[in-house]
Order: structure tokens, then C-alpha cells, then sequence
């Protein structure tokens, strides 16, 4: 279906005349949890860890030393000249990791998400992610 916020073209799998906002119910665990798990994190970062739908991950590494970082970020306005939120997030995240000497191979991101939140900015967010990711 074709948004028609800013009329960007971008194609959002998820039925956003049900539900255009997030609803304290997606952060529940049911349905619509899933809906957001299936329709905007699993399109944008598919991969055998995530698609196992733990509430963990398992993930084989090589042996020797292991960099792990994690970061958050909160920025105003979300898009922004040459970037957003979510490019922001990975480079950032990528830019700790190379700092420390380390090779990124997986991203860790966490998402807390107002109620009201626009579901096609968090799927725009998260393709963002998905092509700096892409880059790094």
C-alpha cells in the first residue's frame, strides 16, 4: 500500500489503516506486538537470529575477544538533513565498536516507542537502520 505522508513512495507492509499509531497493545506481547515484529523489524533485518523469535539471542562466534555496545539515542526533529534517528542509531553504534578496535558482525537496537508514535515513521526508522547497517 502506498503511504501518503510526505507522498515518499516508500511501500509499508503493515495495513496502517488499522492501527497508524503505536497503541500501548503493541508493546503487550499479542497480536500486535507480532504484527510490528513481522511487518517492521523482521522486513527490515532478516536474519536467522531474529526470525527465531527469541527473546534472546544464541550467536556463534569465533573464538578469541568479543566487543559488544549498545546505545541510545533521543534527537529532535527524528529526520533530519542527511539522516535520522535510525541511520543515527547504527552509525553510532558502529562508530563505538570500530573505536574499540572491533569488527562489527551483529547490531543490538532498542526501541522504546511512545503511544501515538506514527507506525510509518517507525517503518521508516527502521529501514533507515537496515541500509546504514547495509553501508557498515
Amino acid at each position: 500500500m502506498t503511504n501518503s505522508p510526505g507522498n515518499s513512495g516508500l511501500q509499508c507492509p503493515l495495513p496502517l489503516a488499522d492501527f497508524p499509531r503505536i497503541l500501548l497493545a503493541h508493546g503487550g506481547g499479542g497480536r500486535l506486538t507480532n504484527d510490528l515484529i513481522d511487518n517492521i523489524f523482521l522486513s527490515a533485518f532478516d536474519n536467522a537470529e531474529l526470525a527465531a523469535r527469541h527473546d534472546g539471542a544464541v550467536l556463534d562466534v569465533k573464538p578469541g575477544r568479543l566487543a559488544f555496545t549498545t546505545d541510545s539515542y533521543v534527537v529532535q526533529p527524528l529526520f533530519f538533513p542527511g539522516g535520522d534517528i535510525g541511520s543515527l542509531a547504527v552509525t553510532g553504534t558502529v562508530n563505538d565498536l570500530v573505536m574499540c578496535g572491533a569488527r562489527p558482525i551483529y547490531l543490538s537496537a532498542a526501541f522504546v516507542i511512545e503511544e501515538g508514535f506514527p507506525v510509518i515513521d517507525l517503518w521508516k526508522i527502521a529501514q533507515s537502520m537496515r541500509r546504514a547497517a547495509d553501508q557498515a
